[in-house]
């Protein structure tokens, strides 16, 4: 899997975890998405991913490196499409 197709997964999984907000964005947090089984599977370094998408303004969150414990509860929106 090329990292485009990475990024299109993981909105995939926010979607299917995070809950929709008003302005047509997904919240979910960190934990949520790093706890999961199904993105244990999809995902080999979810991180990396993570990072992938922020670079390309898919996702928003607070920091650059997100830990699994520490950052738990830190909150990921997936920006809407425009």
């Amino acid at each position: 899997m090329n990292v485009e197709e990475e990024v299109q997964r993981l909105r995939e999984e926010i979607k299917r975890l995070g809950q929709v907000q008003t302005d047509g964005s997904y919240k979910v947090t960190f934990g949520t998405l790093f706890n999961d089984d199904q993105c244990a599977n999809i995902f080999e370094a979810l991180v990396g991913t993570l990072r992938a998408a922020k670079k390309r303004k898919v996702v928003s969150y607070d920091g650059e490196l997100l830990l699994q414990g520490v950052h738990d509860n830190v909150e990921i929106t997936l920006n809407p499409t425009p």
